[in-house]
């Protein structure tokens, strides 16, 4: 029998609550439907990672979308499987002679996640049997584009010769960053993957569904410049965008948490102090204490990790602009993400946070 995960990018509780999504609410119905927490930082990396291995980022070590290497003074995206420190269900379904596919609209996490799949297939690049099956994949700055990825994978579930143990699929969020649950598109949106999730369920009956997303989602209106504020007082500070990816039409690389890394590590008392009084910050922390506190893997973040207020992003005025309008995620407001069970043995297994999600096709599907 088949299990299929969706983490469906962006899904903040308020889009179910604002679209009308009868599929997913027949499926909540006849198994389970929650809210329950990400990790954080709220990122996509961190949290798809943390499903496909059930771990925290202090065991899988992925802190962020983009990092510092500290060894090398490199920036780099964390877009490659060997940043991977754990094995994830793909490699575990591998290793126990099953079959594994998967499908998603961002071409970064079919390099992130993809070794040891069967079949993995992105829109972005999708393979020419997958084309000739499902069509031309609609543009990654669509709302169209994830119900091509959910037909996809019902494609290759409905047309590999064995049958498929473990399908992971993953959307883009464009349409949340674009969209607030109250606006038509966001309805047009939610009608899409609603109606695509249907159809798998009517195609594949005696599959196990689990449904999450890897963050929530919301409006910003404030961009914070901590370099700036961390110079006034002479202090040399590197703030890295924590959400920083290729797809800047999305956040512009403006995210509701950073990682600072220091010129002095000696000021790092003295920065903490400065940054947790800066308007827009919720808190600011030694990286020691938030890695403790979010099970962060402590050799890969700042020297200060900083979050923000409902209302804040970080980054720097002489790179990007803060747009008219932002819907953006990384902070702790943005940790509300649904978990939805349908035809599986869910029977004392706590499902509280999405890394849960993955959790459970390690230890009752893949053992």
């Amino acid at each position: 029998m088949t299990t299929v995960v969706i983490c469906i990018d962006g899904f903040d509780p308020e889009y179910m609550d604002a679209c009308e999504t009868p599929n997913l609410d027949e499926i909540g119905r006849r198994g389970f439907s929650s809210v329950g927490v990400s990790m954080m930082p709220s990122v996509t990396n961190v949290n798809n990672v943390s499903v496909v291995t059930g771990l925290y980022p202090e065991s899988h070590g992925i802190n962020s979308n983009y990092r510092l290497v500290r060894e090398t003074g490199e920036e780099v995206y964390m877009e490659s499987g060997e940043d991977i420190l754990s094995q994830t269900l793909f490699q575990k379904a591998r290793e126990t002679g099953r079959r594994s596919a998967l499908v998603t609209a961002k071409d970064k996490l079919r390099t992130l996640l993809g070794d040891g799949a069967t079949f993995s297939v992105s829109s972005e690049r999708p393979p020419e049997s997958v084309v000739a099956a499902v069509g031309e994949p609609p543009e990654i700055y669509s709302l169209e584009v994830n119900g091509w990825v959910v037909r996809a994978a019902a494609h290759l579930m409905a047309r590999s010769p064995d049958e498929l143990d473990v399908v992971y699929i993953a959307t883009t969020d464009y349409g949340m960053h674009t969209y607030a649950p109250d606006e038509p598109e966001s309805r047009r949106h939610m009608a899409i993957l609603d109606e695509v999730i249907g159809e798998l369920v009517e195609a594949q009956p005696q599959a196990t569904l689990l449904i999450t997303a890897d963050h929530g989602m919301s409006q910003k209106t404030r961009m914070v410049d901590l370099r700036s504020q961390l110079s006034r007082f002479g202090i040399r500070g590197d703030p890295v965008p924590i959400i920083k990816d290729k797809y800047t039409v999305h956040h512009s690389n403006l995210g509701g948490s950073i990682f600072v890394y220091l010129g002095d590590p000696d000021d790092q008392t003295e920065a903490v102090k400065i940054l947790g009084e800066v308007p827009g910050v919720e808190e600011a922390m030694p990286a020691s204490e938030a890695a403790s506190r979010f099970r962060l893997h402590p050799d890969r973040m700042g020297d200060v990790y900083v979050t923000g207020d409902p209302d804040s992003v970080f980054g720097d005025p002489s790179q990007v602009e803060m747009p008219p309008r932002l819907r953006s995620h990384a902070s702790l407001h943005e940790t509300r993400v649904p978990i939805i069970g349908h035809n599986g043995d869910f029977q004392d297994f706590t499902l509280s946070e999405n890394r849960d999600v993955g959790r459970f096709v390690h230890e009752r599907v893949l053992n």
